[in-house]
């Protein structure tokens, strides 16, 4: 047998995926059809990343597309986020019991903020554009993203190091991904960490990341 075999998920397994700021869930489209290849179930979600702040996308938005699936107690939900999603989902999850969780795998994620995000913040055509969930991902000792505090579910980080928005070199320190530093995608309480070479834009959509994606969910862990 072909070390690349992937056995079919269980038919009760679901992966909900959320997008990044400013995208949509097309952004997510390979995502998706990698997932539902392999055998799981997958819901792909839309939702308005530039319209509102974080406590509404996770606690009005998210919370009543999953009211159906929390009710499949039989069945294991799964995330896949993408940048802003993440941060969606650790409140979420922080704020609500999903008491069929399953892993999270969270791809390019601004766990502990951006520099590009402090840099930008008081931008009149920033804050147009992005709205206000992005304004609550600075980097800030006492913001948003340090007040949801570690994680305590199954989740692997995926961040990249190539980045291809030539600002960026000049204002994030360290490796980066073009948007979010290599250390600030950490988050106290995740069970693995893994760094590829891909840019923030793109880093869903890469065979590499989605096999990784594909392992964790199946063994809570990445290769290696």
């Amino acid at each position: 047998m072909s070390e690349n075999f992937h056995p079919p998920a269980s038919q009760t397994e679901y992966v909900i995926l959320l997008h990044g700021l400013g995208r949509t869930k097309r952004s997510m489209k390979t995502t998706e059809t990698s997932l539902a290849d392999h055998g799981y179930n997958v819901v792909n979600v839309d939702y308005p990343s530039t319209k509102h702040p974080i406590e509404y996308l996770a606690d009005k938005i998210l919370n009543d597309i999953l009211k159906d699936y929390k009710r499949k107690t039989h069945s294991k939900i799964h995330f896949v986020t993408h940048s802003l999603g993440s941060i969606v989902i650790r409140y979420y999850l922080k704020h609500h019991n999903l008491s069929n969780l399953g892993r999270v795998v969270m791809l390019s994620p601004p766990n502990q903020g951006s520099e590009l995000v402090d840099w930008l913040k008081n931008s009149f055509v920033f804050k147009k554009w992005s709205g206000p969930a992005a304004q609550q991902l600075s980097t800030r000792a006492d913001g948003f993203l340090r007040r949801l505090g570690p994680v305590n579910f199954e989740l692997g980080v995926i961040t990249g190091e190539k980045p291809i928005d030539p600002l960026a070199l000049f204002i994030i320190p360290g490796p980066h991904d073009g948007k979010v530093s290599v250390e600030r995608a950490k988050v106290q309480g995740m069970s693995d960490f893994l760094v590829l070479p891909y840019s923030h834009t793109f880093i869903m959509r890469s065979p590499v990341v989605l096999d990784q994606v594909l392992h964790f969910l199946r063994h809570g862990a990445f290769k290696h």
